[in-house]
């Protein structure tokens, strides 16, 4: 079971996304696979050992930067797109979270990011990265 924990600044907006991805993850039976809880993300540090990933609004980049450089977690961290978090299905992020814990499991670096997605705020797609079509 991959288990995600989903920050965002407060909380409010990452509460809103995780009960949709919830309902998702119910509707497609995958319960057993994928398990998505909500934090503030300076409450995330207190859970990151109960997690495999941490996925990150788009608007925390600066934040996990700081994170990455004060105490460099040991699991991925990732930052969704911009246009990917307003219409996220889960469909999509499970793929991503499945890639991304892959890339890091290769080479430990945080935050992940595809190739060419080095910067957060320039990304357009708004499916996983494997179905984006440039």
């Amino acid at each position: 079971m991959i288990k995600i924990l989903l920050c965002c600044a407060g909380g409010f907006s990452s509460s809103s996304l995780s009960t949709k991805l919830e309902k998702e993850i119910k509707e497609s039976n995958l319960q057993n696979e994928f398990y998505i809880e909500f934090s503030p993300f300076l409450l995330s540090l207190s859970k990151i050992s109960e997690f495999d990933i941490i996925v990150c609004c788009p608007h925390l980049r600066l934040e996990v930067q700081k994170l990455v450089k004060e105490s460099n977690p040991d699991i991925p961290i990732y930052i969704l797109p911009p246009r990917m978090y307003g219409v996220i299905y889960f469909k999509d992020l499970a793929l991503d979270v499945t890639d991304i814990i892959d890339m890091y499991n290769k080479n430990k670096t945080n935050p992940v990011h595809f190739p060419g997605e080095e910067h957060t705020l320039r990304i357009t797609r708004n499916v996983a990265y494997r179905n984006y079509k440039k």
